[in-house]
């Protein structure tokens, strides 16, 4: 596991767009930490990125569970699965077929068994006003 600094909002979305250079279709970016952690702000600034397009409209998908956008990588599909009652349903949004291209989940501990072995994941925690500690796992090699 590395630990990564994030001084501010900048340096959040910075490290968004380095991800968004090194993701490709297959993978999975699990987002996890408590409320206001920073979870959206990361998967905004990645779809942003990944799109070109610094102005995107990124709406959080906690009421949709998945919001899907057409990027230079490929299909990415933004989950929020804060609302979600249980695994099972992952299954009727298209969880199993959705994984072939890239996925960004919020609370993915909601996955449960569904959860890809072989994700990245980013564990975020608030340092205070914007700064935050990532906690990363996964992509040895990548990052």
């Amino acid at each position: 596991m590395s630990e990564l600094h994030l001084p501010d909002l900048a340096a959040t979305e910075a490290f968004a767009a380095r991800l968004a250079t090194l993701a490709r279709p297959g993978d999975a970016i699990l987002l996890q930490g408590p409320l206001g952690a920073g979870k959206s702000a990361l998967a905004r600034a990645f779809l942003r990125a990944a799109c070109g397009d610094p102005a995107l409209e990124v709406p959080s998908p906690s009421y949709t569970l998945v919001q899907s956008y057409d990027t230079r990588l490929g299909p990415v599909h933004h989950f929020d699965l804060w609302r979600l009652e249980d695994a099972s349903s992952m299954l009727e949004l298209g969880w199993d077929e959705l994984q072939q291209d890239i996925v960004l989940v919020e609370w993915p501990e909601r996955l449960g068994d569904l959860t890809p072995a072989n994700a990245l994941r980013i564990t975020l925690s608030v340092q205070g006003d914007d700064a935050r500690i990532a906690d990363i796992t996964g992509w040895e090699g990548r990052l």
